[in-house]
């Protein structure tokens, strides 16, 4: 039996087999954490939100004082190459920014040319599990920086809450600052009340914007939906009648347990799963 052939990744203007792809060992993302990544769905060959994560990935690398090397419309041929050289129907497309590459210092060269890197990641995007027993949340301190809206390489806080969850029997980590649930370790976090209202914050410098989160909040409001943004607290998440996260890869998934207690009846509720089908409706009416 053959073995499979190599993936083909991106990596500045070149399309190359994993196995020859190269990044500098004085890259700015591997020394600095001086990168900026996104994340996009892909569902039956087509790109899921993806105007929502090029806006996105445009604004964050402004924020940081880069620049693209290439347009998001290109960005995009790039990543239907790239679903196309590699057979890809369903799964992930990553793509990582960084600075560039030069010997080691704080303060980066004018004009230094930015690295970009893309791959796909074939999975099956199949939440049936999920959808019917919800995910196990563990409430953790939010450990991390003050420009959580821009979407940096820098996830060590994250990767060590996904690890305190785990250990711990969960799926996921729901960070908390001053008592008040700011976001999920790669998702974003909401509750719905007793009476039917949807909470969760709003975009600000304390949360990331998630593309998942501006999708469904628009088809939520076209649906005449109550959603309040702001934030919510431990004990209000404690009292929900049902929560949810979303995220690139989970889309819209319930959430039936906070630190080993039940929310609402320990089961995915109607609200949820309404947001889900709205979600998903209208997602896979826009892929492109």
């Amino acid at each position: 039996m053959s073995a499979p052939s190599p993936r083909i990744v991106y990596i500045n203007g070149e399309f190359l087999p994993e196995t020859e792809a190269k990044v500098s060992v004085f890259d700015r993302g591997f020394l600095f954490g001086d990168g900026i990544y996104e994340v996009t769905a892909v569902l039956g060959g087509k790109l899921i939100d993806s105007a929502l994560h090029m806006a996105r990935l445009e604004r964050s690398v402004k924020e940081i004082g880069g620049f693209l090397p290439v347009s998001t419309e290109e960005i995009v041929a790039i990543e239907r190459r790239l679903m196309q050289e590699n057979g890809l129907s369903e799964g992930l497309i990553y793509l990582q920014y960084t600075r560039g590459a030069e010997d080691r210092n704080f303060l980066w060269s004018e004009g230094l040319q930015p690295t970009l890197v893309l791959f796909t990641q074939a999975k099956k995007l199949d939440h049936s599990k999920i959808l019917e027993n919800g995910l196990k949340v563990k409430i953790v301190p939010d450990q991390r920086w003050e420009r959580r809206d821009i979407k940096s390489v820098c996830l060590l806080p994250q990767v060590l809450a996904k690890r305190i969850a785990a250990d711990a029997g969960c799926d996921e980590a729901w960070m908390v600052e001053d008592g008040f649930v700011t976001e999920g370790a790669s998702s974003t976090a909401y509750i719905v009340t007793a009476d039917g209202k949807i909470i969760t914050r709003a975009n600000s410098n304390t949360t990331l914007p998630g593309c998942t989160r501006a999708a469904l909040l628009q088809v939520a409001a076209e649906q005449g939906l109550t959603v309040e943004e702001r934030p919510f607290s431990v004990e209000e998440a404690f009292a929900a009648v049902e929560a949810c996260l979303t995220s690139a890869s989970n889309f819209v998934v319930p959430v039936t347990s906070l630190d080993g207690k039940p929310v609402g009846t320990g089961k995915p509720g109607p609200v949820v799963k309404r947001l889900r089908e709205l979600y998903m409706e209208n997602a896979l009416k826009t892929a492109i």
